[in-house]
């Protein structure tokens, strides 16, 4: 299970708690060069989804922005943005986050999920209901899915086959084994 779409945004006052509408895939730097290019960490698997012609949205009001060119310089993506020409532009988009629609992400191979997907399903253990999952740790062998209860504890479920039995994204589902040492 996979995705870099652990960091979203919902749209504006009155969308459902767990349907983001952008997925964050960067952050602003600095400008580069006198052109108004602006030079980005990219944070995303799948940075070829940056590309000319594409629509990024900017900063806390995820302002429409639309790439007309990218090039890389080591880690970094280096970006002309339309209406951005001269470093004194870009500088004004310094720290800002870069998201993309939701609409935008590719899908992933079956069995595979964006986090943001696995937020809010109710998470069984057989017949029993264990609470819903509230969010995604990434740890360094493998993500952590928190499952709250009603009562507001949480249960830390590690996303491995042994654990991990099934998910049904249509019935918002999971299905887990609850091995011992896991309550």
């Amino acid at each position: 299970m996979l995705g870099d779409a652990n960091n979203v945004k919902n749209e504006k006052a009155g969308s459902a708690k767990h349907e983001p509408a952008f997925v964050l895939v960067g952050k602003l730097q600095r400008p580069h060069g006198v052109y108004g290019e602006i030079a980005m960490r990219v944070d995303t698997d799948f940075p070829e989804r940056i590309r000319r012609g594409k629509t990024l949205y900017l900063g806390e009001d995820c302002f429409p922005v639309k790439v007309l060119r990218t090039r890389w310089k080591g880690k970094l993506l280096l970006l002309k943005l339309d209406g951005y020409n001269s470093p004194e532009d870009a500088a004004d988009l310094t720290n800002l986050l870069a998201f993309v629609s939701v609409d935008d992400i590719p899908p992933l191979p079956e069995g595979e999920y964006y986090h943001h997907q696995l937020i809010g399903l109710k998470v069984y253990a057989g017949e029993e209901f264990l609470g819903v999952l509230t969010s995604v740790l990434q740890t360094g062998a493998n993500d952590v899915y928190i499952v709250e209860d009603a009562a507001g504890k949480e249960l830390l479920l590690p996303s491995i086959p042994d654990v991990i039995l099934g998910i049904d994204l249509t019935s918002k589902r999971m299905d887990v084994h609850l091995m011992e040492g896991l309550r």
